[in-house]
């Protein structure tokens, strides 16, 4: 007996490709179920069958989004020499990341869902879990570097790694908002000159992050 049920007519990881670019540029709230439709070239049962929801693909869309464009971010933070130059080098990897061409601009995890309606708020609570997360990668990268001797023994990681998260996703508005990639790369120049000093700053009494 053949198989009950019909066929997906549509490869699946090339609607996820597209939902994740449509969801990138436009945002959560700012897709709909009609345009992910049209977008991925199929109908709602089909787009339901294949990721569940709305709330769901778009997880789906984020994970994508994190094993492909976070690849190259995770690679300096594993092999570069130093803690400085891995953050330097995640400041400048996105910084050309969030201005090519081909792609939206910006960072889909920091501008996809950062405000919302209140029956949205699993949504944001998900992607600023995912912001949290490369925030606490960078601070123990910082760690390594005290262990290994390149970053002050009495430097706060977390000060220093919320310091340059900050400066990420600023330069992921600033690409949204049409920033040139020189801008972008003067802005990661003027953050990395200031390493000694962000270094030196010390914890703050009552800083629970």
């Amino acid at each position: 007996m053949g198989e009950r049920g019909r066929p997906r007519s549509f490869d699946r990881d090339e609607a996820l490709r597209k939902a994740m670019e449509l969801f990138w540029s436009r945002g959560y709230e700012g897709t709909s179920v009609g345009d992910l439709t049209e977008a991925l070239g199929i109908n709602k049962p089909s787009l339901y069958a294949a990721f569940g929801c709305k709330e769901a693909l778009f997880r789906e869309a984020i994970e994508l989004y994190g094993a492909v464009e976070g690849a190259p971010i995770d690679e300096a933070m594993r092999e570069a020499s130093t803690a400085r130059a891995a953050v330097e080098a995640a400041l400048r990897i996105n910084a050309t990341a969030y201005c090519r061409p081909d792609r939206p601009t910006g960072c889909m995890v920091v501008l996809s869902a950062i405000t919302g309606a209140p029956e949205n708020e699993t949504v944001r609570a998900y992607v600023a879990q995912n912001r949290q997360e490369g925030r606490e990668r960078m601070r123990q990268r910082i760690e390594r570097g005290k262990q290994e001797g390149d970053v002050p023994k009495e430097a706060d990681a977390a000060a220093v790694a919320g310091f340059y998260t900050a400066v990420l996703h600023g330069l992921s508005v600033e690409a949204r908002d049409g920033a040139r990639p020189e801008a972008l790369a003067a802005a990661v120049d003027c953050a990395t000159a200031a390493w000694d000093a962000v270094c030196a700053v010390r914890p703050v009494a009552g800083d629970g992050r």
